[in-house]
């Protein structure tokens, strides 16, 4: 009978795969920079991270997989920052963390908000902002105008997001947080009888 493996060894393989994984991630982010979601192959991915084709198999089933769990990241990241001023009801310090992570991190999110990620990105985000809503107070008449208010919202920060990372001299977090904060703040006035 073999041995269990110790909790060394089950480390060391934790640790690959982690840096499988980063270093999938960074090839794809790369790939996207250049090209369309279509138009990448997984063996490409595989080549750009300098592993295994076999091996992107055992950690994603499909480059779409790699994609959503790279936004779904991202996402999580943007969340945590904004959330805990989204609860304390300051809109303009939550867009303002937004910007500010966006900004910081340009590189990434240009490549998921202008390449061929951006319906991966919207998608993940508004399931994301659909649980954050439900757990807010958001003073909503109804189900269907809280879902649509989060909708706008979503759409409004990705399409200006986008936007604003597709300008050749970028506008300040702050100019862009405040715009956001104007346009959400309209979302939150609407009422459907």
């Amino acid at each position: 009978m073999p041995a269990a493996p110790d909790a060394s060894s089950e480390k060391a393989i934790d640790a690959r795969k982690l840096r499988s994984r980063q270093a999938l991630s960074r090839a794809f982010l790369k790939l996207l920079e250049r090209k369309t979601l279509d138009q990448i192959a997984i063996r490409e991915i595989a080549a750009a991270a300098n592993i295994g084709h076999a091996t992107f198999y055992r950690h994603y089933a499909s480059k779409e997989a790699l994609l959503n769990d790279l936004a779904a990241d991202e996402i999580r990241r943007l969340v945590s920052l904004s959330l805990p001023v989204m609860r304390e009801a300051s809109t303009r310090a939550a867009c303002e963390a937004l910007c500010t992570h966006v900004y910081g991190n340009r590189k990434i999110w240009t490549t998921l908000l202008t390449g061929g990620a951006a319906s991966t990105v919207k998608e993940e985000l508004l399931g994301i902002s659909r649980d954050v809503a439900a757990q807010l107070d958001n003073h909503s008449p109804s189900p269907e105008v809280a879902e649509l208010k989060v909708i706008l919202s979503v759409n409004a920060i990705m399409e200006i997001l986008a936007w604003w990372l597709r300008q050749k001299k970028p506008l300040p977090p702050g100019f862009v947080a405040e715009v956001l904060e104007q346009i959400i703040s309209l979302h939150d006035q609407l009422v459907i009888a």
